[in-house]
């Protein structure tokens, strides 16, 4: 997995998905726990700013191993 080689060159990455579990087997540091787009058109605008902003929060943040966050809705 791209993530798991990019964080072993010392840059944080954070993997946003609606699979955490194959996430977390694969072995990715910082996950989210994003939604499962059921409609053609995708998230709207807000729920699409929560994830990223959420994201970047976690860049920061010092995690263990297979950590997954939720979005605050």
């Amino acid at each position: 997995m791209l993530a798991k080689e990019i964080e072993r060159a010392g840059i944080p990455t954070v993997y946003v998905t609606s699979l955490p579990t194959v996430a977390t087997m694969i072995g990715a540091n910082r996950i989210i726990r994003g939604p499962a787009i059921t409609h053609p058109f995708g998230l709207d605008a807000d729920e699409r700013r929560r994830i990223v902003e959420r994201a970047f929060e976690l860049l920061e943040t010092e995690v263990e191993p297979n950590t997954v966050w939720e979005v605050a809705g």
